[in-house]
């Protein structure tokens, strides 16, 4: 009796192993689930997805939105875009979002897109209802020198036959970005901008700004126009600064010439005095062989004597004078 009971025990547990493991490795309520929604799944193929190393919700799940929005889509081309690193649920619900607005988009390219790493969804919204890109404050210098800011916002529509391959939202704002700059440069005036701001969103709108992007511009409109700094002015000061200083290098060089000049001719001016001061130590030279062979006398050589005492006190007197002349204009100053 015990024995039976025992092997009743085991029977019962081993059942219950055996539905644990039936349970966990076969999502049975997602078999359930999918054959209530009229999907055609069976437990064989949620078998293989979990030795294929797939979720089976991640597939199954979305079949079932597809199968109710009727559209046609095969369990192998879901599992084989989730293989791939594609994001399925995104995909079908792009799919379901582009068949209600009456987009014409296949299943290869949309899971193309998303696996370029763009936003499906996002994309088939953008094409029903456009997105609204703000630009920076954008500089630009008109030709009388002004400063010219402007703010532009850009309605664009996602083009989902450019979205694999496409520029972004950073190519339209750089290029819209230099059709403002362009615009404000060419103007004559700053004030024809702040009068008339139109003329830059209808120059640049005709640029044809969205080519080689995976948008389509539907209008740039000006939201905010300022006066920046007087660039003109600014540039006129730097380069007089510049000629200021270039001038005063200039006048600094001609004062540094003129002084080693000033100073090259002091050293002549010395030079010749010490030919001066040679040539007089040669004269009482002379004047003893002048005597000795009797070509100057006595009388000769004391009139020599009175000749350059009388020499040596004007010059003395003239330096005397010299100097008072100079106090007196010390004092006057």
């Amino acid at each position: 009796m015990i024995t039976e009971e025992i092997a009743l025990l085991l029977v019962i547990g081993l059942v219950i192993v055996a539905l644990a493991v039936l349970f966990t490795f076969v999502p049975v309520a997602l078999w359930i689930s999918a054959w209530a929604a009229g999907v055609k799944v069976g437990i064989f193929q949620l078998v293989g997805m979990r030795l294929r190393r797939v979720i089976p919700h991640r597939v199954v799940n979305p079949l079932i939105k597809a199968v109710k929005a009727g559209l046609d889509i095969s369990t192998n081309k879901l599992e084989g875009h989730y293989l791939a690193g594609g994001n399925v649920d995104r995909v079908v619900n792009a799919l379901i979002a582009a068949q209600r607005a009456n987009i014409d988009l296949t299943f290869e390219r949309c899971a193309a897109i998303d696996l370029a790493g763009r936003d499906v969804l996002e994309a088939v919204q953008m094409s029903v209802n456009p997105k609204v890109i703000e630009t920076p404050f954008i500089a630009g210098v008109a030709m009388d020198g002004i400063e010219v800011k402007a703010k532009a916002r850009i309605t664009v529509r996602a083009n989902i036959d450019r979205l694999v391959g496409g520029a972004g939202e950073e190519t339209i704002i750089a290029r819209v970005g230099e059709g403002i700059v362009s615009t404000i440069g060419s103007a004559n005036d700053h004030k024809e901008v702040l009068e008339n701001p139109d003329m830059i969103s209808q120059t640049v709108l005709k640029k044809g700004l969205d080519a080689g992007t995976a948008f389509e511009i539907l209008s740039i409109d000006i939201a905010d126009i300022d006066i920046g700094k007087n660039i003109g002015a600014g540039l006129q000061t730097d380069q007089a600064e510049a000629d200021k200083k270039i001038a005063q290098a200039k006048a600094e060089e001609r004062r540094a010439m003129a002084v080693a000049q000033e100073q090259e001719m002091k050293a002549r001016v010395e030079e010749m005095r010490a030919k001066v001061v040679e040539a007089e130590a040669e004269v009482p030279m002379a004047m003893s062989e002048a005597l000795r062979s009797g070509n100057f006398g006595v009388m000769d050589y004391m009139n020599y004597n009175n000749i350059k005492a009388d020499t040596d006190m004007r010059d003395s007197i003239g330096k005397a004078t010299k100097g008072e002349e100079e106090d007196e204009d010390e004092m006057k100053y």
